[in-house]
């Protein structure tokens, strides 16, 4: 790593390796031409390589060379460290409460498809399956009540398992839907 110098003034030094021994980025150059896209030093700040390395690097194109400079913080702010932990365990922990939300759900649907395809299911054999809805439930619910889950596709989900059940039930014959009344066009006076 070369040293850096960084003045006010227009001769804005760099220090670096045997490559370039000097460098003017303001004052006068042989190069000035090629290096005039560079001339940025005047307009930056001190303070943008306070906290941090900077690196200079060649590098070589078919027809012109380059400079990359690079301007990275050695390490991150305590505040941002912190946060970074917080943030991997609500990562960590809402993909868990996800994973179970999915999980039950599966269990509750492939239950579902077993009794649908049953030709001699009894209505009584659908218990079984409303405990592992309950429990799908409170998995949903639970994810809601965290954060993890919003809590229209909570609802959703929810709505999904019991639109399942009911047809399952309309399937085999359990479960008869109230006809729907027309309604009377006629006003009467």
């Amino acid at each position: 790593m070369a040293g850096v110098c960084l003045s006010s003034s227009s001769s804005c030094c760099w220090n670096l390796t045997s490559k370039f021994s000097t460098l003017s980025l303001n004052g006068p150059h042989p190069n000035a031409a090629a290096l005039k896209p560079l001339s940025f030093s005047a307009n930056t700040s001190l303070s943008l390589f306070s906290k941090g390395s900077v690196s200079l690097t060649s590098v070589k194109m078919p027809f012109r060379r380059s400079i990359v400079c690079e301007a990275a913080p050695t390490k991150k702010a305590d505040s941002a460290a912190k946060r970074a932990r917080q943030a991997e365990k609500r990562r960590l922990y809402n993909k868990a409460k996800k994973s179970e939300v999915k999980t039950r759900m599966k269990t509750v649907l492939e239950a579902l498809d077993t009794l649908k395809k049953k030709t001699d299911a009894q209505s009584e054999e659908v218990l079984s399956v409303e405990k592992l809805i309950a429990e799908a439930y409170s998995a949903i619910d639970k994810a809601v009540k965290a954060g993890t889950l919003h809590r229209n596709t909570g609802a959703r989900r929810k709505s999904r398992l019991a639109r399942r059940k009911k047809a399952v039930a309309i399937h085999h014959g359990w479960y008869v839907p109230a006809p729907v009344a027309e309604p009377d066009l006629v006003a009467t006076a």
